[in-house]
């Protein structure tokens, strides 16, 4: 009855493992070398240390375990060079796909969940996307969501030719609390609470969906999820200047009233990735990370809830969440 959660100190991954213990299942984890793990510390699994490229590792945690979850990810769409993306998003997938294949071919598996990104349905103003739709033109897309696709085709088609038990959970932008890494979107909930973000991006909207719905969207999967199939794990499309409002608003703190118009937006991503051309950096705000912001439509996750029986909270709950957990953690430092 043993769980598997690789990556399991990543942000998703820590509430993965957290309400596997939770649920009395005796659960590994697997984590990098000088891993920061303050999100699973306090719980009690068997740990091992190493990488998604040492095959004796991933070998010895897979075996004996009943459900698989990998939840590593170089989620870095900002990246001027994207080979670390392709490095760990696809050759990193299909390593540990290999192993976990001859893992299963001598004990099965009975669930293997990838955790993916609602960026790889192919989502287009002006309708409503389901897994349904998939994309089948990758030459318009930035390198992290090639990346993306490229990883959960190669999982599914496994899945598909009885290789290996897998589903994937296309993800949407996770918020709640125990962000411990601060991701880019915990960043902004962060600043937001701390009354010192400067202003809000206008024109944007972002499915979204609590850390901690997701996390439960997993474990489900791993029960009831088909073989083969992929799932979108979204409550719902928000706007970036809500979001800032309900962190600040948790928080107690009055939330930026300056909003950067979209074509100014524009510009400044322009302008980020012209000096990372020209200096060699990575800036956050260029064009392909915009891009990936701007392309939007909402999507139908109705297919998690009737196979699955997910009932996700409203995601403006988790948000408030996240607000509360950083104000804490910011009081607890200062005492």
């Amino acid at each position: 009855m043993t769980s598997l959660v690789i990556g399991a100190n990543g942000f998703l991954g820590s509430h993965v493992t957290r309400q596997l213990v939770a649920a009395g299942e005796p659960v590994r984890v697997m984590v990098r070398e000088g891993a920061t793990t303050i999100g699973i510390d306090d719980l009690d699994t068997e740990r091992f240390i190493g990488d998604i490229w040492d095959n004796d590792t991933l070998t010895a945690v897979m075996t004996g375990c009943r459900d698989v979850y990998y939840c590593v990810v170089d989620a870095r769409g900002w990246l001027s060079d994207p080979a670390p993306l392709f490095r760990t998003n696809v050759e990193g997938t299909r390593n540990v796909l290999a192993v976990a294949a001859e893992v299963h071919r001598r004990k099965p598996l009975r669930r293997f969940v990838l955790t993916s990104t609602y960026a790889t349905v192919d989502r287009r103003r002006g309708r409503r996307a389901s897994e349904a739709d998939v994309i089948t033109d990758e030459r318009h897309l930035t390198a992290y969501v090639r990346s993306r696709v490229q990883a959960e085709n190669m999982v599914l088609h496994a899945a598909r030719d009885g290789v290996l038990p897998a589903v994937a959970m296309c993800v949407s932008t996770t918020y709640g609390p125990r962000d411990w890494g601060r991701t880019p979107h915990g960043a902004i909930i962060a600043g937001a609470a701390f009354g010192k973000l400067p202003f809000v991006l206008g024109g944007i909207e972002l499915e979204a969906v609590g850390v901690e719905d997701a996390a439960a969207a997993m474990i489900l999967a791993a029960e009831h999820g088909r073989i083969g199939e992929r799932y979108l794990i979204s409550e719902k499309m928000i706007s970036n200047a809500e979001v800032v409002r309900i962190a600040a608003e948790a928080a107690g703190v009055p939330a930026p009233t300056r909003t950067i118009p979209l074509p100014m937006a524009y510009a400044m991503a322009a302008l980020g990735s012209a000096k990372a051309r020209l200096r060699g950096t990575d800036e956050r705000l260029n064009l392909n990370a915009l891009r990936l912001m701007r392309a939007e439509a909402p999507v139908d996750h109705s297919k998690a809830v009737r196979e699955l029986g997910w009932q996700p909270r409203p995601v403006e709950e988790s948000i408030a969440e996240a607000a509360r957990f950083w104000v804490g953690l910011r009081a607890a430092k200062r005492r």
